[in-house]
C-alpha cells in the first residue's frame, strides 16, 4: 500500500484518469433512470391503480435491464459476430409473426407486440438493434467495397429497408423513419459514397410524405400540428396539454406531486410524454439539465468512438448510441412542439419494459467496450510517466 504523500497524489490522478467517455455514458444513464423512477411516481398518483403499481413494473423493467447490460457487457463482440445472420433472422421473424392475427397484440390500431399474458414485448425495439448488428457486420466485412454501388449501397440498403418495412407496416412510422435514419449514418460513417447516401435520405423523406398524405389519420394529425391553437380539442390535444404544462411549471416548477396534467389531462404522462411532467413539476433549468445529460451522453460516445480498435465495433457503438440519442431528440422535440406528434419514449426516463430493455442492451455493449478496448494513449502515457517516478 502506498503511503507517501506523491505516491497517494498519483494514486489520485489514477482514479481521475479511470473516469472514461463509456463511464460517463454509463453515470448519465443511471441519472436519468433515477430521474424516471422519480417522476413515474409522481406522474401516476392520480392512476386508479396507485402510484406503487406503475413505479413497480418499472422497477423490475430496471432489474431486467441492468441484468441485460450486465450479460453483455461480458460476451466478445468479435466472436458474436457469427451469430449476427442468426440474429438478424429471429428479429425478421419477430417482425413477421406480429403481423400475423392471433398473434401480435393489437393497441390502438397498431399491431406491434408480442406477449403472453401481462407480458407484452414490442418488437420493432430490439428489431432496431438487431439491424445495427447486421449492418455493422456487413459494412466491416465489406469495408474494401463500400464504395461500390451493389456491394456498399444496395445490400445494406436492402437489408435497412427489410427491418424498417416491416415495422412500416404495423404501422409505426416513427420507429421506422429512426431505423432508416441510423442504418443510413451508419453507412455514411463507413465511408459510403455522398452520391448514394444523400439521394437516398431524399427519397426517404418524399417517402414517407407521400405515405402520410395517403394515410387519412396521419395526415389529419400533421395538418393538426400546423395549428396547435385551433385544434386543440381533438388533433392536437396531446400537444396543447403538454405545453401548457411547461407554461405552468415556468423556471422553478410546481414541486414533485404537485402537478396538474398527470391527473388525467394529459394521456401518456407516464410514457411518451413523460418530459411534460418533468416540466410542469420541475420546471425549466431541470429539463435544461435533462437535454444537457442527452448531450454529455453523445459527446462522450463520440470521444470513446476514436477508441475503436476495428470498423465493426465502431459502427456497433454508433449505432447504439445513435439509437439512444436520436430517439431522444424525436420524443424531446415532439413534446414540446417541435416535430409533430409521435408516440415514441424517452430514453431511460419514459415506462415501459421494452425500451428499458432495449436501453440495457444498448449501454451494455457500451460498457463492454470500455472493458475491452485498448487504454488511449494519454493513458497508456501517463501510467508510463508514473512507473519512471516511481
Amino acid at each position: 500500500m502506498p503511503s507517501t504523500p506523491q505516491a497517494r497524489s498519483h494514486d489520485h490522478s489514477r482514479g481521475i484518469l479511470s473516469l472514461t467517455p463509456a463511464t460517463l455514458i454509463v453515470v448519465c444513464a443511471i441519472a436519468l433512470t433515477f430521474l424516471g423512477l422519480t417522476v413515474l411516481f409522481s406522474a401516476s398518483v392520480s392512476f386508479k391503480q396507485g402510484p406503487f403499481f406503475y413505479l413497480g413494473k418499472q422497477l423490475v423493467g430496471v432489474v431486467m435491464a441492468a441484468g441485460l447490460c450486465v450479460i453483455v457487457s461480458r460476451i466478445d463482440l468479435e466472436l458474436s459476430r457469427r451469430y449476427v445472420w442468426v440474429i438478424g433472422g429471429l428479429a425478421i421473424l419477430a417482425l413477421i409473426l406480429v403481423l400475423l392475427p392471433g398473434l401480435g397484440i393489437t393497441v390502438k390500431g397498431s399491431r406491434r407486440w408480442l406477449g403472453i399474458g401481462s407480458l407484452r414485448l414490442q418488437v420493432s425495439e430490439f428489431a432496431k438493434l438487431a439491424m445495427v448488428v447486421c449492418v455493422a457486420h456487413y459494412l466491416a466485412s465489406n469495408q474494401t467495397r463500400i464504395t461500390e454501388f451493389r456491394r456498399g449501397y444496395l445490400v445494406p440498403l436492402l437489408m435497412i429497408g427489410a427491418f424498417a418495412g416491416l415495422i412500416l407496416l404495423e404501422p409505426d412510422f416513427g420507429t421506422a423513419a429512426l431505423t432508416v435514419a441510423v442504418g443510413l449514418l451508419m453507412m455514411f460513417l463507413a465511408g459510403a459514397r455522398w452520391a448514394h447516401v444523400l439521394p437516398t435520405v431524399a427519397m426517404a423523406a418524399i417517402g414517407f410524405a407521400v405515405m402520410v398524405m395517403h394515410n387519412p389519420n396521419r395526415l389529419r394529425r400533421f395538418v393538426a400540428f400546423l395549428d396547435v391553437e385551433g385544434n386543440k380539442q381533438e388533433g392536437t390535444y396531446q400537444l396543447y396539454q403538454s405545453l401548457a404544462a411547461f407554461a405552468v411549471g415556468g423556471t422553478e416548477g410546481a414541486g414533485l406531486g404537485q402537478g396538474r396534467q398527470q391527473m388525467n389531462f394529459l394521456p401518456e404522462a407516464h410514457t411518451d410524454f413523460v418530459f411534460a411532467v418533468v416540466g410542469e413539476e420541475l420546471g425549466l433549468w431541470f429539463t435544461l439539465g435533462v437535454v444537457a445529460v442527452f448531450l454529455i451522453l453523445f459527446i462522450a460516445g463520440l470521444i470513446h468512438l476514436r477508441r475503436a480498435p476495428n470498423l465493426f465495433q465502431y459502427l456497433l457503438v454508433a449505432g447504439a448510441l445513435l439509437l439512444i440519442t436520436l430517439q431522444a431528440v424525436i420524443n424531446l422535440g415532439v413534446v414540446t412542439g417541435i416535430f409533430p406528434t409521435k408516440g415514441m419514449s424517452l430514453p431511460f426516463i419514459s415506462a415501459g419494459l421494452s425500451n428499458l430493455m432495449l436501453m440495457g442492451l444498448l449501454l451494455g455493449i457500451l460498457t463492454n467496450t470500455q472493458r475491452s478496448w485498448v487504454r488511449p494513449t494519454w493513458a497508456r502515457g501517463s501510467r508510463g510517466l508514473e512507473e519512471v517516478a516511481s
